[in-house]
């Protein structure tokens, strides 16, 4: 009688408990519902969409060359390797074969992407565990990293640097100096984080024999990048289907035997020391040349060819009365508000308010916009005995008005592309990125599909977590290195 009311009043039962969205760990915006007896985790059911954002819908709806920052803002922890994904995608789609130099450039940066993403995922890692020193050691690398991309493109994190048909613009001398004394110093700073934890023992009993997955699994499970190699499985987008420079270097797939949160962790911080070789090699190879491809039907025209729009010059812009129709296009769309006139009537241009910004060209319909060389100044009337048609202007500014008209259309409008469907994959820091587009023949996508690693992988967390602690998940979610921007794309 004694011992069944022993048992009664110590009698347990499961708990249903919410981690996230709001703890720490779970980076605010990924809720985990746990069934625990005691700390052992019974099951684990992962809840996405609080960062949710439509951009497969948004691609949709935008040209292909609008879509594109819409990739830095799925992992902005690595914006470059995405924006890469999205441009080699489309540029199969298109047809377009980039020059060799750009695809040397792109090499680069996606592997500097794939340090810094490495880094921001051990610093958040190792402090969600406990290790505080090694945070701030590997934030005092990704700064360098992030002053780089700085450097090529003004911009740190969302980045859009890669282009359809190449990259934005060519790197400078003082960029490859200052990043290749990162390559010689970065070796010695991965060997601090490893003296660091890799064989201290709190990390050794938070990491060895923790969310262990076979290779089978793991492959059953869809896993890919390092969470996969971990497993034993040499799968890398980069080894099997090469793109951009990545079959002219040498490179190794590191991967782990025991399929643990240790073995992950390890693939990850041998990755580092591959992608900084390889971006030395590309370095001493990179070749000299043009850095976007030079195909008019896809292709955005060069800035430095079409009509100047950053700084005043000595030309006059006009329209032509004649063929003015007064629709309102041009005085709607001037930012300066240097266009006046009535409806059905012919518009006029105050010079002393026009910024030269050309935004007239591109929105005119009818064509009733001239420049007049030299005429920055004149009146309206010696404007008017100037003004010549656009099939009249000299050669130089004819291409660039009709450069800054073609860039506009392709922008807007987007190319005329070929139908059918594509997939696309590329090897970005946290696995394969895939890039799906059925084509209609215009110039936006009909259907846009992202394949995601971390929204795949966050959907491995249950096999992942069934049967350790509750601070085992923290380390679980760690181990496979998800950002909620494209799980909730």
């Amino acid at each position: 009688m004694i011992q069944k009311e022993a048992e009664r009043i110590f009698e347990t039962r499961e708990l249903n408990v919410n981690m996230g969205p709001q703890h720490p760990a779970t980076h605010g915006v990924l809720r985990l519902v746990l069934d625990i007896d005691g700390e052992t985790i019974v099951k684990v059911t992962p809840y996405v969409g609080y960062l949710h954002r439509g951009i497969e819908k948004l691609g949709e709806n935008l040209s292909y060359f609008q879509a594109l920052p819409l990739t830095d803002r799925m992992d902005y922890v690595s914006a470059m390797s995405n924006n890469i994904g999205y441009c080699v995608a489309v540029e199969k789609l298109f047809g377009i074969d980039p020059p060799m130099r750009a695809k040397f450039i792109r090499t680069i940066v996606g592997e500097m992407s794939r340090i810094a993403n490495h880094l921001l995922w051990l610093a958040t890692h190792a402090l969600d565990i406990g290790a505080m020193t090694v945070f701030l050691y590997c934030f005092r690398e990704r700064e360098w990293i992030l002053d780089l991309f700085e450097m090529i493109c003004g911009a740190r994190l969302t980045v859009t640097y890669p282009r359809v048909g190449g990259v934005r613009n060519d790197v400078p001398q003082a960029f490859l100096d200052s990043l290749w004394k990162f390559t010689e110093e970065f070796p010695s700073r991965i060997l601090e984080y490893e003296t660091l934890i890799d064989q201290n023992r709190i990390w050794l009993q938070r990491t060895v024999g923790i969310g262990v997955i076979s290779a089978e699994e793991a492959v059953n499970w869809g896993m890919t990048g390092p969470t996969l190699r971990g497993s034993g499985v040499p799968y890398d987008v980069r080894k099997h289907m090469p793109y951009d420079a990545y079959d002219q270097v040498e490179f190794d797939v590191p991967i782990g035997t025991a399929g643990d949160t240790y073995d992950r962790y390890r693939c990850r911080m041998l990755e580092m020391r591959q992608s900084n070789s390889i971006i030395r090699q590309c370095i001493e190879k990179l070749p000299p040349g043009p850095v976007m491809a030079d195909d008019p039907k896809f292709v955005l025209p060069p800035k430095d060819k079409m009509l100047p729009i950053t700084q005043p010059t000595d030309m006059a812009y006009f329209i032509i009365e004649k063929a003015c129709k007064g629709c309102g296009m041009c005085l709607r769309a001037c930012p300066a508000k240097a266009i006046s006139g009535e409806k059905k009537k012919a518009h006029k241009i105050d010079q002393s308010q026009c910024l030269q910004c050309s935004t007239c060209f591109t929105t005119c319909k009818f064509k009733a916009l001239t420049v007049v060389p030299g005429g920055k100044g004149l009146s309206d009337e010696k404007l008017a005995e100037l003004a010549v048609a656009p099939d009249k202007l000299p050669d130089d500014i004819k291409e660039a008005q009709q450069n800054l008209t073609r860039q506009f259309d392709f922008i807007k409008k987007g190319p005329k592309v070929p139908e059918g469907e594509i997939y696309v994959a590329t090897e970005v820091p946290k696995g394969e990125l895939g890039f799906y587009f059925v084509s209609d023949g215009s110039g936006k996508p009909y259907r846009m599909r992202v394949r995601a690693p971390s929204f795949v992988h966050a959907g491995c967390l249950p096999r992942l977590c069934v049967g350790h602690l509750v601070a085992d998940v923290i380390a679980a979610i760690g181990t496979i290195d998800i950002v909620l921007g494209e799980c909730d794309r």
